[in-house]
């Protein structure tokens, strides 16, 4: 781990560096507040529940997630040190996941800078602190799964723009795929199968306090997927 390490101190150093960084926390931020004090109506909902504000994670993440890993790979590319960055004496696996904690730090530093949102609110109820631990658990894994998507992505686009452009199309589709099963009428089968390629489907257990194995199987197992398919990427086009 530690040549991993080692390239996501030196990615996360490369992105504090960007002014992208900063303006996608400031939208980040916005985004979460705006959402729960004036399109959820916080104070008029009388309740002591924080769901109308994780609500908003999985549709900030569509647009923020690709914001941060867009640059990861296509950068390198379009700037000539993607095949350096290849002869370096550290395996494709090290590069992918130096990559991942990086851009996975700098998305969950974005969260943490949320946290005095509902902080402000718990004063005014009772709000249970084992449902708030889930829901911020679900959005640590629904980063995780979606950072590792974006990193993919960004690896098989040739440049930033192509990178953003699809990584937002991809994550708009997996994060809202699951509200055309509620809104049309769908056979069953078909619905469960939509369900089940849906990343906020699989966020609404832990934004309800449940912490379901399969939810939480799911996320570990397709960040794993996509950073090995990045790995593979990688090797593929080290070989070609």
């Amino acid at each position: 781990m530690k040549p991993a390490l080692a390239l996501a101190k030196k990615e996360l150093y490369a992105l504090s560096l960007s002014p992208l960084l900063y303006g996608a926390a400031v939208f980040f931020v916005l985004f979460v507040s705006i959402w729960l004090f004036y399109f959820q109506r916080f104070f008029a909902l009388d309740s002591a529940s924080l769901r109308p504000f994780f609500a908003a994670f999985p549709l900030v993440f569509i647009l923020v997630v690709p914001v941060i890993t867009m640059k990861a790979w296509a950068e390198e590319r379009k700037i000539g040190t993607y095949e350096a960055l290849l002869t370096l004496p550290f395996s494709e696996w090290d590069m992918v996941l130096g990559k991942f904690f990086s851009s996975f730090c700098a998305v969950m530093g974005m969260v943490v800078l949320t946290i005095p949102v509902p902080l402000t609110v718990l004063p005014l109820g009772h709000f249970d602190a084992g449902v708030i631990i889930s829901e911020y658990l679900g959005v640590l894994l629904l980063a995780a799964s979606s950072t590792s998507l974006g990193l993919l992505l960004s690896s098989m686009a040739k440049n930033q723009g192509g990178a953003f452009l699809g990584s937002a199309v991809v994550l708009l589709v997996v994060m809202l795929i699951s509200q055309v099963t509620q809104t049309l009428n769908l056979p069953l089968m078909l619905a469960s199968v939509l369900n089940f390629f849906s990343l906020s489907f699989h966020f609404e257990s832990f934004s309800k306090g449940i912490l379901d194995s399969r939810d939480l199987a799911f996320f570990v197992l397709t960040t794993a997927l996509f950073l090995l398919l990045n790995t593979k990427i990688l090797i593929f086009r080290k070989w070609s």
